[in-house]
Order: C-alpha cells, then sequence, then structure tokens
C-alpha cells in the first residue's frame, strides 16, 4: 500500500473542478514532481490532499487513513506538513519564535534544537525576524517549520517561486535531503526539469488531467515530453 494514494479525485471551487480523474500516489521515501502548464490545477491538487480546497471527491488515503473524514489539522498530526508558495513563515517573529509557535510537537525545545542543527544558517539568526532573512533563509525556515512535528510526508506548492538560480539549487538540495530524514515529498513545480533530476517519479496535469507519469529519468528522456512541458532539450 503506497504511503499517500489518490483514486478519481476531483477538485475545485463551487461549481467548477481545477482537477479531474486524478490518480497519483508517493511512496514511503519517495520525491514525486506534478509539473505542467500553468492553470493545469497544480496547487487546486495539492490544497485539496491537505483538506484546503471547499470541494473535493474521489478517494485520498494517507498511511491507511481516509482524508476526506480528517480536516487539515487532522492530516497534520497523522503525518502531513505543507509548504505554501507564499505565507509560509511569520514575518514579525524571529527564528525561533517561528519554530516555537508549531503546534503538536513532543519535547518542543528538542526539537528546536534539532531543526536549528540541521540548518545552520538559521543557527546563526535565531533571534532574527523572519522578514529580515534572506529569500533562501525563509524557504529554510519554512521547511524547518514543516520538520517540527515529524511528518512522513511534506507537501511543497512552487518552493523555487522567485528565488535567484543560486538559491534555486540549494531549495532542490534540501528537498533532496528529505529522504534521508524519513519523509517523502511531493513537490509542485514550474522549474519541472530541475525538480524531476532530483524526483524517483512524476506526474505531468495539463487542462486538470494528467497527461504522462512515470519514472523521472524517463520523463526526462522523452523528447516529446521535453518540448512540451520542460521547455525543449536541455
Amino acid at each position: 500500500m503506497s504511503l499517500l494514494g489518490l483514486a478519481g479525485v476531483a477538485a475545485g471551487y463551487g461549481e467548477v473542478d481545477i482537477v479531474r480523474g486524478i490518480d497519483l500516489a508517493v511512496e514511503a521515501g519517495e520525491i514525486v514532481t506534478i509539473a505542467g502548464t500553468n492553470g493545469a490545477g497544480k496547487s487546486t491538487l495539492v490544497k485539496a490532499i491537505m483538506g484546503l480546497a471547499p470541494k473535493v471527491s474521489g478517494r485520498i488515503a494517507f498511511d491507511g487513513a481516509d482524508l476526506l473524514r480528517l480536516d487539515a489539522e487532522a492530516r497534520i498530526d497523522i503525518g502531513i506538513s505543507y509548504v505554501p508558495q507564499v505565507a509560509n513563515v511569520f514575518a514579525a517573529l524571529t527564528v525561533v519564535e517561528n519554530l516555537q509557535v508549531v503546534e503538536r510537537v513532543a519535547d518542543r525545545r528538542a526539537r528546536i534544537a534539532e531543526m536549528l542543527a540541521l540548518f545552520p544558517a538559521l543557527a546563526a539568526r535565531r533571534r532574527t525576524v523572519a522578514g529580515a532573512l534572506s529569500g533562501g533563509e525563509r524557504q529554510q525556515l519554512a521547511f524547518a517549520r514543516a520538520l517540527m512535528p515529524r511528518p512522513k510526508m511534506m507537501l511543497l506548492d512552487e518552493p523555487t517561486a522567485a528565488l535567484s538560480p543560486a538559491l534555486v539549487a540549494q531549495v532542490f538540495g534540501l528537498i533532496k535531503g528529505l529522504p534521508a530524514l524519513g519523509v517523502a515529498a511531493l513537490v509542485v513545480e514550474q522549474r519541472a526539469r530541475q525538480s524531476l533530476e532530483i524526483s524517483d517519479r512524476g506526474y505531468i496535469l495539463d487542462s486538470g488531467a494528467i497527461v504522462l507519469h512515470g519514472d523521472a529519468a524517463a520523463l526526462l528522456a522523452d523528447e516529446r515530453m521535453a518540448e512540451l512541458y520542460l521547455g525543449g532539450a536541455p
């Protein structure tokens, strides 16, 4: 049984389904990329998994639990963390305060120490307000916050948006290291090629439906897919 499994999932707002008929799986310890055209429904799909989309149907199971029966907070309790594209840290709070306010964390002080050891740049700026951090440091803090409750999987919505090329590489390095921490990752990314390069598998969305999926290396090698969804050959 997959850690995360979707079958026939539709999600949207009001009467409109943004995504429909989605079958998707993430295994424990995997990195899986969701890529595709602008407006394809990538972020809506991740919000449906997290319990943040107002209209969801189909089946979403995580670690044996029926997610459609659980609210967003309960989904955190069973091991899902979410890093949204924006508003992923509290700008007016310090680095340590951002970690302190994360709920449902056993041994909070020890866990904060673990996060600061994992992210040395944050340790050096532990008393700095998040709004004064660089873009890369803010993303590190967003990752640290998401890791605080010891999740089994992280949902990452456009984690490299608006970052410089050097910081993009840094964030992909963070994602690549998640399986070593026992955390699977489902990543929504516009930088599809770079994301697939660190992924085990990928799903390509177009107009709310999956049009391609499979091993990440095979998707990268598919010339037609590269032309349509990856900006051409490397």
